[in-house]
Order: structure tokens, then C-alpha cells, then sequence
């Protein structure tokens, strides 16, 4: 009840702030929204939503925090959802609120904004010409609808730290993808609250969002890139395959979900440093605890640039060299330009740390070598 009274209020305070419900006029009331709900910048932003340059946080800000509803209603009327579903404006806009309002501003990085970029990140590889030619409106649907939820009321922690503190929701989901079902399962939730769907058949609908949804478990990677090489050595992805269809929305959400390190460095060195933040503190927290902490979360043993280096190589980069023969585009041609160069950004800036490092501990070395058979006291003090 807490929680339906939150969402309710919180719905209420952001409408209350557009004057979206002021009486919308019956000739054109999409225009309206749009018109009222964005400022004339943001607007212009929307304009090149398919751009791999797109600067989500920037926009973010246009939005004043809203760029998870705005984005993703903007693509609902782009794709012309809103009229071919039938779907409830006023329930449409409710739910991406709910949905937003869900993600934990708390968290450096798992938060709305993060689920804004997938979605822009999904937009475009839903326009690259294999895609476009082949997908229905329900997989247009469900892709945009997977992106938007994918890490929904995500804790901010990783599904080990869950299931060593004995957390319900890794009982609940019996310590298997227990982030991903339970992103799945909320979306579920607020898609019955937001009754948005409800005049359509959503038993299967449900399945395949909750089969996208899971498919960004990161520790499943492996299991999908063989299948994704295997159709692709022996070409047998037939896209008018419904079954194929979606296996390439799994993978198109896949690279979404993981392409920061394939966007430009002045983006890409912004959600390294965040997602970073969201390691070291749940780092932070297992020390706290007296808890093994984890590698990757160990602040006194790792950096921003060597958590970076490693996820490229044995993480992005395997995937992207799949999807780009899959779909060799000039969008492909970009994202793995763009991963080169990040990696050389990271090489150089942990190099110039180590250096630095070195001379470092050199430059304390030297004076105690000198002074080792002296009682003459080290520079700066009063003696000296």
C-alpha cells in the first residue's frame, strides 16, 4: 500500500508540474503533450534520437530528470505503438512514470538514466537495416518495453552479494538470474497496476519480455555468444523466423546494455567512472560487514581504468565482433572505433598512473637512502 500511495503521489506531483492535464485539445493531442512536456532543446534532441552520439546525460538534465518517460514515450509515438496497440495515453505516460520512479536515484549507475541510454542504445540497433526490414510491431513493442525495464528496482549490489547476505529475493529466485526475475517480475507488476496492456493478449507477451529481460545476465554471456557464432558460421539466421527474430532482440538488448565502452570517451569515461562508483561502494559495505569482499568492488586494489580494460576485453569486445558480422554496418563500423579508442584512452591513463605511482614511492625512497647514516632531519621540518 506504502508503496501504490508513493507511485500515486509521485504520478500526481509530475502532472501537476505540466499542465498536460489542463484540458487537451481533441485536433492534435500528442502534439500537445510534446509540446508542453519539453523544452525547446530537448525537443531538438529528439530529433536526432537515432544518434550513437546522443548525450543522454545531457538530456537528462533538459528533461529535468525525466528522460527515461520522455525518451521512451517519444519512441512509442515515433514507432506509431500509441495508435496501433490502442494503448491509453494517459496509462502509457502513468507507467513510464511508475517505471522511473522505480529505478533507485540512489545508485551511481543502475538507475533510470542508465535504462534511458539502453533505450536510445535499442532505438538504434531496432533501425539497422537487417532489423528494420524483419521486426514486427510486437517485437518493437517488447524491445523498447525490455530496455525501459531491464534493470528495474535494481539494488545497486551484484547477484553474488544478494546470496551471500542471505537476501529474500536470492531465495526467492533460488540464487539463479535473481536480478534480471526480479526486474522481470516488477515490470509485470507495474504493467498489471498501470493496466496498459490489459485489452491485449499478454500471456506470451509476458514470456518474451521476461526472456529478453534475463538474457542481460551477464554471467550468461557465454551461453549466448557460442549460439550467436554458431548461427553465424553457418548463416542459418532466417529473420522472417519468429524464433530467430527474438534470439536477435536477445542479443541486440545484450549489446545495449553493455555498449558504454563503444560510445564516444567523453560518455563512455562518464558511465565507466559511475558504474565504478556503484563497484567500490558495495565494496565498501562487504569491509563494513567483515564480508569476503568482492575483486572487482576492492577500491584499494583496483581502478576505474583496470575494471575498464578487462571488462572490454573479455566482455564487449567478444560480443560487438559477433554483432558486427552480424550487422556490418557503419553503426557496427562506429561502435568498434569507438571501443578501440576507449581502450587506448584507459591503456594510456592507467600507464601515466603507474608512472606516477613509481616516482611516487621513488621520490620516497630517495630522501631515506641519503639520510640513512645522518641525523640530519628531512626537509621541511623545523631542524632542517
Amino acid at each position: 500500500h506504502t508503496v501504490n500511495v508513493r507511485r500515486l503521489l509521485s504520478f500526481q506531483r509530475y502532472l501537476h508540474s505540466s499542465r498536460f492535464f489542463h484540458g487537451i485539445p481533441a485536433n492534435n493531442p500528442l502534439g500537445y503533450i510534446l509540446d508542453d512536456d519539453f523544452t525547446g532543446q530537448a525537443k531538438l534532441m529528439l530529433q536526432k534520437v537515432g544518434n550513437w552520439n546522443f548525450d543522454i546525460f545531457l538530456f537528462d538534465r533538459l528533461t529535468n530528470g525525466n528522460s527515461l518517460v520522455n525518451l521512451t514515450f517519444h519512441l512509442f509515438n515515433t514507432y506509431g505503438l500509441i495508435e496501433l496497440f490502442q494503448l491509453d495515453m494517459i496509462k502509457l505516460r502513468r507507467f513510464l512514470v511508475m517505471i522511473q520512479e522505480d529505478y533507485r536515484c540512489q545508485n551511481p549507475y543502475h538507475n533510470a538514466v542508465h535504462a534511458a541510454d539502453v533505450t536510445q542504445a535499442m532505438y538504434c540497433y531496432l533501425q539497422e537495416p537487417k532489423l528494420a526490414e524483419t521486426l514486427t510491431s510486437c517485437d518493437l513493442l517488447l524491445g523498447l518495453l525490455a530496455a525501459a525495464t531491464h534493470d528495474l528496482d535494481h539494488p545497486g549490489v551484484n547477484q553474488p552479494f544478494l546470496i551471500k547476505t542471505d537476501h529474500y529475493l536470492a531465495a526467492l529466485y533460488k540464487n539463479s538470474s535473481v536480478l534480471e526475475n526480479h526486474h522481470w517480475k516488477s515490470a509485470v507488476g507495474l504493467l498489471r497496476e498501470s493496466d496498459l496492456l490489459s485489452h491485449l493478449p499478454t500471456e506470451d507477451g509476458s514470456e518474451r519480455l521476461g526472456s529478453l529481460i534475463l538474457a542481460t545476465d551477464i554471467s550468461r554471456q557465454n551461453d549466448y555468444l557460442s549460439e550467436f557464432r554458431t548461427h553465424l558460421d553457418k548463416g542459418d539466421l532466417c529473420l522472417t523466423n519468429g524464433g530467430h527474430r527474438h534470439f536477435i532482440l536477445q542479443m541486440a538488448l545484450k549489446c545495449a546494455d553493455i555498449c558504454n565502452p563503444c560510445r564516444p570517451w567523453k560518455l563512455s569515461k562518464q558511465w565507466s567512472e559511475k558504474v565504478t562508483e556503484e563497484f567500490f561502494h558495495q565494496g565498501d559495505i562487504e569491509r563494513k560487514h567483515n564480508l569476503e569482499v568482492t575483486p572487482l568492488c576492492d577500491r584499494q586494489s583496483n581502478s576505474v581504468a583496470n575494471i575498464q580494460i578487462g571488462f572490454m576485453a573479455y566482455v564487449v569486445e567478444p560480443l560487438f565482433v559477433e554483432w558486427s558480422r552480424f550487422s556490418d554496418t557503419r553503426l557496427s563500423q562506429t561502435m568498434m572505433s569507438h571501443l578501440s579508442l576507449n581502450k587506448q584512452g584507459w591503456n594510456e591513463g592507467r600507464d601515466k598512473q603507474e608512472a606516477s605511482s613509481s616516482r611516487a614511492s621513488e621520490e620516497q625512497r630517495t630522501p631515506a637512502t641519503k639520510d640513512s647514516n645522518s641525523k640530519v632531519l628531512p626537509q621541511g621540518s623545523k631542524g632542517s
